[in-house]
């Protein structure tokens, strides 16, 4: 069975619709004292989205690796920390996602793995981050498992970006990517099959002050659903 085709612009994949039938997240259940509590219930929870679909190399065993959904203390409330990846990479050029990335033997664990890697990435030091709990592991077409790391994260702190494989980092509020009706779903057709995916666009102002459209989509947005369902789970 042939590998679906790369996707290389999703801006230009169909909407097929978006899911603004879904209830939104109540602003409590959106708290840093309800997502303790929540992730400490550790109730089953079987995800939306356990992956992109098929692999682009079946040949490739998947390897492990862990991202960190960092959760940042505002005053108007929770934000999530997001990065820009440089376009020069191999995978992921680009793209918006998670601070993260493969698992070294020596970390020990999938927590490890994310809070080492946001370190290296954006600098962003461990004395800040508080960890909560983790999503199901989710399975990328570039052959990744990746585990979803929750934290919160308490300023002040300061950033240093690896300008080799980040370009910016921003911040999206929680509120508005738990909201359904920000989620699009997208149908890609090729020769053989389809593949869906969601996207969820934020307009917010750039590095540089000036306003730019950030198209968070891909894993990055399926593990914010999945997050939305563990929320929104009694």
């Amino acid at each position: 069975m042939l590998a679906p085709p790369r996707i290389l612009d999703p801006r230009v994949v169909p909407v097929a619709g978006h899911d603004g039938h879904l209830p939104g997240i109540p602003a409590d259940r959106l708290s840093a004292e309800r997502l303790r509590e929540q992730f400490a219930a550790a109730r089953p929870f079987t995800p939306e989205m356990p992956g992109d679909g098929r692999r682009f190399d079946l040949a490739r065993e998947p390897s492990p690796a862990a991202v960190l959904v960092p959760l940042v203390h505002r005053p108007e409330g929770l934000s999530v920390l997001l990065t820009r990846r440089t376009d020069h990479l191999r995978d992921h050029a680009g793209q918006i996602s998670f601070p993260g990335g493969r698992s070294e033997p020596e970390d020990g664990s999938a927590a490890e793995t994310a809070l080492r890697e946001t370190e290296e990435e954006v600098g962003l030091a461990r004395r800040h981050v508080e960890v909560v709990g983790t999503l199901p592991v989710y399975t990328t077409v570039t052959s990744y498992t990746v585990t979803p790391v929750v934290a919160l994260v308490t300023p002040p702190f300061a950033l240093a970006l690896d300008s080799f494989e980040v370009a910016e980092a921003f911040e999206v509020p929680l509120a508005y990517l738990m909201t359904p009706a920000h989620h699009r779903r997208h149908v890609f057709t090729f020769d053989g099959g389809e593949r869906q995916f969601l996207s969820m666009p934020w307009h917010g102002p750039g590095a540089d002050g000036e306003p730019r459209e950030y198209f968070i989509w891909g894993a990055t947005a399926a593990m914010l659903r999945n997050l939305y369902r563990f929320l929104a789970h009694d």
